[in-house]
């Protein structure tokens, strides 16, 4: 005869038991961090930068699912440092397959409200960074980009994405988590107005042709022509005149900056 175990003692197994796996997994990701996959380590350089020509290239590789931890934040912002702001473009990809998966969420689930806090800020500044960014921006969107990878398209100018079994969207609503001001007005100001329930309290995950449609996505490519077109893009943008273009730019997105700026003031006095 085989034993069974009563309900309460079944959950209290099943749910340390997905404990225990989630301990596991957190075990391989710190030991991948340190040793070599595929001929990489995981603490290289999770963001660098390359020029063709006036056309700046930031690529975002952390050997996973380019997640933006404290470090990949600060090395997007050195790169930035670096990149002309009165001629040329920028071009913003990932890895094959992920642009990426959004926040680090390890400090968010260790709890520290002061920590959480201070991510979410240095989040907030490096995406409102890039959407002020005073020169053309393109996003190579070269796989699934949830969360704050979504938001990061929303900071961009012309978005292109990739054929394939890939995923854009903000999946907040799924995870019992509140989509904060500074990047609510990001996706309300990209999305398109049929689609903005859908996109935001709806949660709905889109595949790359389909966030097309929502106005998440300008255009759709295979993944082996996602480069050469966002360089044709490129370099018909560099072309824009400066000031005119930038202080155009500025005028274009003035409101929901003002938004942004004004929120990220009350995050940082402790507001919500």
């Amino acid at each position: 005869m085989i034993a069974t175990l009563p309900l309460t003692d079944l959950e209290s197994f099943l749910k340390n038991f997905i404990i225990k796996i989630f301990e596991l997994f957190n075990e391989l990701l710190d030991y991948m961090n340190n040793y070599k996959l595929k001929g990489k380590t995981m603490t290289d350089e999770l963001a660098t930068l390359t020029q063709d020509g006036d056309v700046s290239i930031i690529t975002l590789d952390d050997g996973k699912a380019n997640v933006f931890s404290s470090e990949m934040s600060k090395q997007v912002n050195e790169c930035l440092d670096q990149v002309e702001t009165e001629s040329g473009c920028l071009i913003i990809t990932g890895k094959e397959g992920m642009f990426s998966a959004g926040l680090d969420l390890k400090t968010i689930q260790g709890g520290d409200i002061g920590q959480i806090q201070e991510k979410s800020i240095s989040a907030f500044k490096l995406l409102a960074r890039i959407f002020s960014f005073p020169r053309p921006v393109i996003a190579a969107c070269s796989g699934h980009g949830i969360a704050l990878g979504t938001f990061l398209l929303c900071c961009c100018d012309y978005r292109i994405g990739v054929k394939g079994d890939f995923m854009l969207g903000a999946n907040e609503m799924r995870t019992n988590m509140v989509i904060p001001t500074p990047i609510l007005e990001l996706i309300k100001f990209r999305v398109n107005e049929s689609h903005k329930y859908r996109a935001v309290l709806g949660a709905e995950m889109y595949t790359l042709e389909k966030a097309q449609e929502a106005g998440l996505i300008d255009d759709v490519v295979s993944p082996e022509d996602l480069m050469k077109t966002a360089l044709e893009k490129a370099k018909d943008l560099e072309t824009m005149g400066h000031p005119s273009y930038s202080l155009t730019k500025e005028l274009f997105i003035a409101e929901p900056m003002s938004k942004i700026n004004e929120a990220m003031k009350e995050y940082k006095n402790g507001g919500k």
